[in-house]
């Protein structure tokens, strides 16, 4: 059964656009990677496409299971999806969300990447689970304060 992606999964998603996605290996060890091209693509779905796959397609096709984690690197929250993932590599859906795509690039160059995606994974999203910073665990810290900390010290990070 399906899952329905709240408004705040939504915006989660939708702000952050990158994603780190785990699939399973044939010897059923980990593989995660990251996704720069995730989005919503209807209330219970969320979809990535194929550009640079380090075994994450070939794990799909072999098992669907996946687990896609976001999360805002300021607020330190975030949602971990599990699912099914489907591999799309033709066709009128693949068509469908390739249109979507056109106006997203995020990782890529607008005018190269479209060329490079081989597909598309449709990720039914069957779970959701909340991600909380265990700095949240602290009666006194907020998001406000959480939020300040780390733009704080990703904004020194990019001075050196």
């Amino acid at each position: 059964m399906a899952a329905k992606l709240t408004a705040d999964m939504k915006r989660v998603v939708t702000e952050q656009r990158l994603a780190f996605v785990a699939t399973v290996c044939p010897d059923g060890t980990p593989n995660l990677s990251p996704k720069g091209t995730i989005a919503v693509w209807d209330d219970a779905h969320l979809v990535f496409a194929d550009i640079r796959p380090p075994g994450t397609i070939t794990n799909l096709q072999r098992n669907p299971a996946v687990e896609v984690n976001v999360v805002d690197p300021f607020a330190r929250k975030g949602y971990r999806f599990k699912g099914t993932g489907k591999v799309i590599v033709e066709g009128e859906q693949f068509q469908e969300i390739m249109r979507f795509y056109r106006g997203r690039w995020v990782d890529a160059a607008r005018n190269k990447a479209e060329s490079r995606i081989r597909g598309f994974v449709l990720v039914k999203v069957e779970t959701v689970l909340p991600l909380i910073s265990p700095a949240y665990d602290d009666s006194s810290s907020d998001e406000q304060s959480i939020r300040k900390h780390w733009i704080s010290y990703f904004a020194a990070l990019n001075e050196h």
